[in-house]
């Protein structure tokens, strides 16, 4: 009789407790991207999006940082699992240099991403044509946990400027440069990206402005021969943006998806097979996901340790590291 009353309970008290195993076992990952006005932002929607659905127990968000340095120092904190990186900021973030003088980041490589590109970016009227003409000019330099800042400090030194005395210098993130150009508050801004960035695409496309992107590839010898060999010369080629008229002769700087070297093996190793897997889910969301390409997944475009599930992905992928 005992028995019998007390088994719905008994019952019950078990669905509880395998409902709170099953929640336990809940993984959730927060990807740390970038503003809403760049290419970090929505393919980091894409990435937590094919996690989210193709990982049992996973759930993956996308979290709106200022950047690189952000995102470096979100994994440092175990706030973030994932973050998206150019390779500069998180050769500095596993160095502790510069913005990470504080304490050095354990930052593993998950994969190499797609090549960044340097815009200095001005338009019509600022009298801007040449990296010199930037002297005593109102500049923004990217948002404060940004790599744009990173690169851009490096850009202006090796092109022979003080980012202090020779700027009048404001540091917006790519939305609010732009915002900021159109209600002339600002002459021109640094913004690194992939291509195109939607931004700089409205800049283009507004009425009674014309576009102007600085050629700067000449800093490239200087800043390599300072930083290491972190930067290749490239072009943004004419008609990428409306209104641009001409290549584009610029910098440019890998990206690279990170991890902590802390990141399960298993896991990590998940993350990288399911981004291959379902690579044309990313390339829908951004076209430059396409870089995300086997052949460009060694050791020259990440100067981070790889995380040892990268390694053995790419391995049985036959892919030489």
């Amino acid at each position: 009789m005992f028995d019998r009353y007390y088994r719905p309970a008994a019952l019950a008290l078990a669905v509880t407790l395998f409902a709170a195993g099953a929640y336990a076992q809940q993984k959730t990952i927060a990807i740390g991207t970038g503003g809403t006005g760049g290419v970090y932002y929505p393919l980091g929607g894409g990435l937590a999006n094919i996690l989210s659905k193709n990982l049992p127990g996973v759930q993956a968000t996308a979290e709106v940082t200022g950047g690189s340095v952000d995102n470096l120092k979100l994994i440092a904190t175990g706030q973030s699992e994932v973050g998206f990186s150019m390779a500069d900021a998180a050769l500095d973030a596993l160095n502790g240099e510069d913005k990470f003088k504080s304490g050095k980041v354990d930052v593993r490589t998950l994969m190499v991403l797609y090549p960044n590109r340097m815009h200095v970016v001005s338009i019509e009227g600022t009298g801007i044509n040449t990296m010199a003409d930037l002297k005593g000019k109102r500049v923004s330099t990217g948002s404060p946990g940004s790599a744009t800042e990173v690169m851009a400090f490096r850009v202006i030194e090796a092109a022979g400027l003080d980012k202090d005395k020779d700027l009048k210098r404001e540091r917006l993130g790519v939305a609010e440069s732009v915002n900021a150009i159109k209600d002339r508050k600002i002459d021109a801004f640094f913004w690194v990206g992939g291509l195109p960035t939607a931004a700089v695409t409205d800049l283009g496309a507004t009425p009674g402005l014309k576009i102007k992107l600085i050629d700067h590839d000449e800093v490239v010898t200087k800043m390599n021969a300072k930083y290491g060999a972190l930067y290749i010369t490239d072009t943004i080629p004419a008609k990428m943006y409306p209104g641009q008229d001409k290549d584009n002769k610029i910098s440019t700087v890998w990206n690279i998806l990170v991890t902590s070297s802390k990141m399960s093996d298993e896991l990590a190793y998940n993350i990288i097979k399911t981004v291959f897997d379902k690579k044309p889910d990313l390339v829908a969301v951004h076209k430059e996901a396409e870089s995300i390409d086997f052949k460009f997944q060694k050791t020259g475009n990440s100067p981070i340790p790889w995380h040892p599930a990268a390694i053995k992905y790419f391995k049985d992928k036959g892919v030489a590291m």
